[in-house]
């Protein structure tokens, strides 16, 4: 489906997505008990929702809503931003492009799809690299103004390390990911996620994809949807790239983006972060259980577990772009939802 460019935020524009289907989702009529442990005492959702300045909290087992809130004048009906949960979204159209030949291998360097950085370090940057923000690349000054595009890339980011050796979070490597696939498919990248997932997962609501002065969405930021929305999302990464038995992203390039390899130890969750490890532009879970999530700044969150189909999405207003606080509580939260709806 063809995607139409709107006015929206502080970015000047944004990429439309058509929802799916019309309706919506039935929420529980009944919520479960659902309490956490945090700081020595035991708390409710309501306590949690209390605590933290959470617009839209949503949790769900498989296809089963189980708990579904709103605060701050938010509904179910509005788009709430996803901050840099946006990256993983680009990350997994990599995986999808790969698997239709339009990329040949993440061992593949960056100039060989956006021929305008072949004499530049970035260009040099095999794809992989850039998956695990591991390029070694800086480009301070031209994060925040979502002015990161081709000539900066190509004239005006350093390299301040060698590929595939550390770890920095790097909102360039996401946006060159994103160059990638739009170059590789021929077409921007709302179409390309539309045509692709969107459409195929029986979206109920309409999404936006902001983008820049020169027409690119911010493949490290900035895509916008409902709550029910970004949880039908989680729950295809759940069945591990696939939607009700057809496969939308291939499977191993799920694994592969949601699992740290023995060879890449700066990935390692106590490693890359203090807590969370790193893999194709998503953050894994400390342990042997395989969990992981999608983080964007000021408490943007949808946290996976495979095993279970549980997923919860959760946005919100922190006044940190990094609340370790907050953060820990929801870490809390979060441990308990799996360990009460585990799997027998």
């Amino acid at each position: 489906m063809e995607t139409s460019a709107i006015s929206t935020g502080s970015f000047p524009h944004a990429r439309l997505l058509r929802r799916r289907r019309f309706g919506t989702s039935a929420a529980p009529q009944t919520p479960p008990e659902i309490t956490y442990f945090h700081a020595g005492s035991r708390y409710s959702l309501q306590d949690y929702l209390r605590h933290l300045p959470i617009t839209g909290l949503l949790i769900a087992k498989d296809d089963q809503i189980l708990f579904e809130g709103y605060q701050y004048g938010r509904t179910d009906r509005d788009r709430l931003t996803s901050q840099s949960i946006a990256k993983s979204i680009t990350a997994m159209l990599i995986g999808v492009a790969l698997s239709e030949g339009a990329v040949s291998s993440v061992s593949d360097t960056a100039a060989k799809y956006v021929p305008e950085l072949k004499d530049s370090d970035y260009g040099r940057v095999p794809i992989r690299d850039l998956l695990h923000m591991s390029s070694g690349m800086s480009c301070e000054g031209h994060v925040e103004e979502g002015t990161i595009d081709v000539n900066v890339l190509a004239h005006d980011c350093k390299r301040a390390a060698p590929a595939g050796t550390h770890f920095k979070y790097s909102a360039a490597d996401s946006q060159l990911l994103g160059l990638i696939v739009s170059r590789t498919v021929k077409m921007n990248l709302a179409r390309y996620l539309d045509e692709k997932i969107w459409q195929k997962i029986g979206t109920e609501a309409n999404a936006t994809w902001n983008i820049n002065a020169t027409g690119q969405e911010l493949g490290y930021c900035c895509f916008n949807a409902v709550l029910r929305d970004y949880a039908r999302f989680g729950r295809l990464l759940a069945f591990d790239g696939a939607w009700n038995g057809k496969q939308l992203i291939p499977r191993q390039w799920v694994l592969d983006a949601t699992t740290v390899k023995d060879s890449d130890s700066q990935l390692a969750p106590g490693k890359s972060t203090p807590f969370f490890g790193y893999g194709y532009q998503t953050w894994i879970f400390p342990g042997p259980r395989r969990m992981f999530a999608l983080l964007g700044a000021n408490g943007q969150r949808i946290f996976v577990d495979p095993e279970s189909k549980l997923i919860m999405v959760q946005t919100a207003v922190t006044l940190k772009s990094v609340d370790l606080k907050s953060d820990a509580e929801m870490i809390a939260l979060w441990l308990s939802l799996v360990h009460h709806f585990r799997n027998p």
